[in-house]
C-alpha cells in the first residue's frame, strides 16, 4: 500500500474521533458546593424512597403469606368469614369473628354483667385446588383463668377438618366436623344473626355449636340443590339433661365411639334469596356404658325443618325441631331427673333493613327485627314421672341491628323469657360483632 494511502486513511480516522468526542466548553468551572440545607433535603428524600419501598416489599411479603380476601358469601355450608379459604388460588388463610356484650334487666333483678363472649381464629390452608385444610379455634369469655366474679372460659376447638374436592355432586370432608343441622350451628358469625343472644330453640334444642369427628361427602345435586351428609361418633347419653343435651356432646375429646351416628342435610334454593331444607342426625348413645344396672341402646334422632327469605331489605327465618330419645325411663333413673322422650322447638323471625328508605344508595343498615320461640325439652315424660314444667319456655325478642359495613355490627335487644311454670327474668343487652 502506497505512502500516500495510508494518510488518507490516518486522517479520515482522526476526523472520526474527533466528531465522536464529546465537546468541551472553552471555559468548563466546577459546580459549586452543595449547601447544608440541600445536602438535608437531598438526605430526607433519599430516606423517604427508602421508607416507601421498604412498605411495598414489606407488603408484598405479607399478600404472599397471608392473601387479602374480604368476608363475601358463605361456601360449602360455612359462615362468609369461614369460608375465606376457598376463594384462595393456593396458601394459607386466616380469618375470624367475635362478640361482646353488655346484659342486664330493667327491674334490677340481678346484677349487670359485660362479657368478651367469643373471639374466634379461622385458619385455612389450600394445599392444592383439590385438598383443601380448613379450623376454628375458639377462646370463650376472654381467659381461661377463673375470676373474683366468673368461672373460667375455654379454649375450643370447633372445627378442624379436610375437604377433597372431586367434582360437583361428590366430594368428600373428613375431620371434627360441625353439625349441618339448622340455622346456627354451621353459619353462627355475629354480623350474620340477629340478637346478641343466639336463638334458644338452637342452643336447648339443636345443642349449637355442635361438633364430632366423622367423615362424609357434600355436592350440588343440581342448581340450588345441596347436600351434606356424615357419618360420626354419637352422643353420649350420659350427658342427657331435663332441660337439654348440651353436655351429652363429645365435641372430640377423647369421644366414646363404641356407638356412631348418621347426620344430613338437604337444602334447596327455590329463588335467589329464598331458601328451604330439612336435616337429621341418628343414633344410639348409649355408648357400651352400663345405666342404672344394664346396657341400653339410648336411640336418639333429631330432624328440623327450616326456611328462610331474603329480598331486598327484608328478611324472614323460620326453623321447627323434633327429638326423641328412646330407653328415657331408664335415663331417668340413671340420671336422677326426667328425660323426656320428646323435644321439640320452633321460632320465626322477621327484620327488614329501613335505612335505604331514608338514604338510597348507602352502605350502612339499620334493621329492626322481632323473634318468637316456642321450646319443650320435657315434651313428652316417661309414664310415673313429672314433666318440669319450668322448661317448656316462650320466648319474645325485639331488637336492633345496625351495620357500618356487612361485616360489623352493632346490636340492641330486649328478650322476655315466659316459663310454664316459675319465673324468669327479662334481658336487656346491648353489644357488638364483627368477621373479617
Amino acid at each position: 500500500m502506497s505512502h500516500r494511502c495510508l494518510a488518507v486513511m490516518l486522517a479520515v480516522c482522526l476526523a472520526i474521533l474527533a466528531l465522536a468526542a464529546p465537546a468541551v466548553p472553552a471555559q468548563e468551572r466546577p459546580a459549586p458546593p452543595a449547601t447544608e440545607e440541600e445536602r438535608t433535603a437531598r438526605l430526607r428524600a433519599l430516606e423517604e424512597k427508602v421508607r416507601i419501598l421498604s412498605e411495598e416489599i414489606e407488603a408484598l411479603k405479607t399478600k404472599a403469606v397471608v392473601p387479602e380476601t374480604t368476608v363475601e358469601k358463605s361456601a360449602f355450608g360455612l359462615g362468609p368469614a369461614a369460608s375465606k379459604v376457598y376463594s384462595l388460588a393456593r396458601g394459607l388463610s386466616i380469618g375470624g369473628y367475635g362478640e361482646a356484650h353488655l346484659s342486664g334487666t330493667l327491674s334490677g333483678d340481678r346484677k349487670n354483667t359485660i362479657d368478651f363472649e367469643r373471639f374466634v381464629l379461622y385458619t385455612g390452608y389450600k394445599f392444592t385446588d383439590r385438598i383443601i385444610l380448613n379450623s376454628e379455634i375458639e377462646i370463650e369469655h376472654a381467659s381461661t383463668e377463673e375470676s373474683v366474679s366468673a368461672g373460667s372460659g375455654a379454649v375450643e376447638l370447633e372445627f378442624a377438618y379436610l375437604d377433597f374436592r372431586g367434582w360437583g355432586p361428590l366430594n368428600a370432608r373428613t375431620g371434627l366436623l360441625l353439625i349441618p343441622m339448622g340455622f346456627i350451628n354451621e353459619i353462627h358469625e355475629p354480623p350474620f344473626y340477629f340478637g346478641n343472644n343466639r336463638p334458644e330453640v338452637e342452643s336447648r334444642i339443636i345443642p349449637a355449636t355442635w361438633s364430632e369427628l366423622g367423615a362424609g361427602i357434600y355436592g350440588s345435586l343440581l342448581p340450588g340443590l345441596d347436600y351434606r351428609t356424615y357419618v360420626v361418633n354419637s352422643l353420649n347419653a350420659k350427658g342427657f339433661e331435663s332441660g337439654d343435651i348440651r353436655e351429652s356432646r363429645q365435641m372430640g375429646n377423647r369421644a366414646l365411639a363404641e356407638d356412631f351416628a348418621w347426620t344430613g342435610r338437604l337444602d334447596y334454593t327455590l329463588l335467589p334469596g329464598f331458601l328451604m331444607g330439612a336435616s337429621f342426625f341418628w343414633g344410639n348413645t348409649g355408648q357400651d356404658q352400663t345405666f342404672a344396672g344394664r346396657k341400653i341402646d339410648a336411640p336418639f334422632f333429631m330432624y328440623d325443618l327450616h326456611a328462610q327469605l331474603g329480598y331486598r331489605g327484608l328478611h324472614l327465618r323460620g326453623l321447627f325441631a323434633d327429638g326423641y330419645v328412646g330407653d328415657a325411663r331408664t335415663l331417668s333413673a340413671d340420671l336422677g331427673q326426667t328425660i323426656s322422650r320428646r323435644r321439640w322447638g320452633a321460632y320465626g323471625e322477621a327484620a327488614y333493613d329501613v335505612l335505604p328508605l331514608f338514604a338510597r344508595g348507602t352502605r350502612h343498615s339499620l334493621s329492626p327485627f322481632v323473634r318468637i320461640e316456642w321450646l319443650d325439652p320435657q315434651a313428652d315424660a316417661p309414664s310415673g314421672l313429672r314433666a318440669d314444667r319450668s322448661k317448656r319456655l316462650r320466648v319474645n325478642t325485639v331488637g336492633l341491628s345496625y351495620k357500618p359495613i356487612p361485616s360489623v355490627v352493632l346490636k340492641l335487644d330486649y328478650r322476655e323469657l315466659n316459663p310454664d311454670e316459675g319465673r324468669a327474668t327479662d334481658e336487656l343487652n346491648a353489644g357488638f360483632g364483627f368477621a373479617f
